[in-house]
């Protein structure tokens, strides 16, 4: 294949021109936004309004502060806030686990679905994704959220897939995003807070919620990159709908298929095929895709979500995933489905 087809953004997705060009205008403007002079005071007014951009943006009425990412954005929520205890999905991400021990981690079902406790304890914070970054499983949090109220707990969202593609969970307290998953630069997040009395400060910037000189021509390109037109949202709902019909067709099998699920997530099984031999034949072939997480991929354990929901290691070692993003369009996708049905049917013939 003479040309290279990405489609693992999921993973990270290529920066927007728009984010690109903000970004290059806060480089010219290179003072610290926390010194007090003219040239601080400028890029200081910068920072703000993409703070101001990013929230409305967003459709967002509370606090905006900027982190590093989302991992760090989550590490902040976790382990600054005042709520106690702490649960969430057994098929979150390794960033949040790492914070939750397994005994105050909630099941889900064979669908990807987090099944909250009958009981919650007042005070309590769940974290839970919108979108599940390996299946695409989409978690109803508007709902969920009422039911943690009406308990008098709280809802962490980490809308790191999510935000930029849907609304954001209005009923969550605090929610936790990454711009390069939707088109920014690298080495930006946030953390969107509903009421910061809900953590305790650390001091140094953002209002006192984290240290370090604040990012601003990141910034700049995260709010840009949130402003940016997704029309081609429409286009990847149909072309995630063919490759569905064209796997099933040729023998594979479609994880939580009976699940609403993101139209740019999707993980497919194939029946016989390690997900590792399929990664090296698709790379071979110039198709770039990823065996969940790409925080997790690079070792051979079976996928943690997976397993969750209830998946044999052997099948669960036969699945990858494929995402798509901004600058996918139909001719990867019949590429994809090209090799994909050459390499099922070579297993076939073995």
């Amino acid at each position: 294949m003479s040309r290279r087809i990405y489609l693992d953004h999921a993973a990270t997705t290529p920066l927007l021109p728009q984010a690109r060009a903000a970004m290059l205008a806060g480089f010219d403007a290179w003072a610290n936004p926390s010194s007090p002079h003219a040239a601080g005071r400028q890029a200081r007014a910068m920072l703000e309004d993409a703070r101001r951009r990013v929230a409305r943006a967003l459709d967002w009425d509370g606090r905006v502060l900027f982190t590093a990412g989302a991992s760090e954005a989550l590490a902040i929520a976790l382990t600054r806030t005042k709520a106690s205890p702490l649960l969430a999905g057994a098929s979150e991400h390794d960033a949040v686990l790492r914070h939750i021990p397994e005994d105050r981690r909630m099941p889900v079902d064979h669908d990807g679905i987090v099944c909250l406790p009958d009981v919650i304890a007042p005070g309590t914070l769940i974290a839970i994704q919108q979108v599940n970054s390996e299946t695409g499983v989409i978690q109803p949090l508007e709902a969920f959220a009422e039911c943690i109220h009406a308990q008098n707990g709280l809802l962490l969202a980490d809308c790191s897939q999510s935000a930029g593609k849907m609304a954001l969970p209005q009923g969550a307290d605090l929610i936790v995003l990454s711009a390069h998953k939707l088109g920014g630069p690298i080495g930006i997040g946030a953390l969107l807070v509903r009421d910061l009395t809900l953590l305790s400060p650390s001091g140094g910037q953002e209002q006192g919620y984290r240290a370090g000189t604040e990012a601003m021509p990141l910034a700049l390109g995260f709010a840009a990159a949130l402003e940016a037109p997704r029309d081609w949202l429409a286009d990847v709902a149909g072309w995630r709908e063919r490759m569905d019909a064209a796997i099933l067709a040729a023998g594979g099998e479609i994880v939580a298929d009976a699940s609403a699920r993101l139209p740019t997530i999707a993980s497919y099984r194939m029946p016989g095929v390690s997900a590792q031999a399929q990664l090296i034949r698709f790379d071979m072939a110039g198709i770039a895709v990823s065996a969940g997480s790409a925080c997790s991929s690079g070792s051979l354990r079976t996928s943690h979500v997976l397993a969750a929901m209830g998946w044999p290691q052997a099948e669960a070692a036969e699945v990858i995933r494929v995402t798509m993003g901004h600058d996918t369009c139909a001719a990867d996708i019949d590429d994809f489905l090209t090799e994909w049905q050459a390499i099922a049917h070579g297993n076939a013939r073995r």
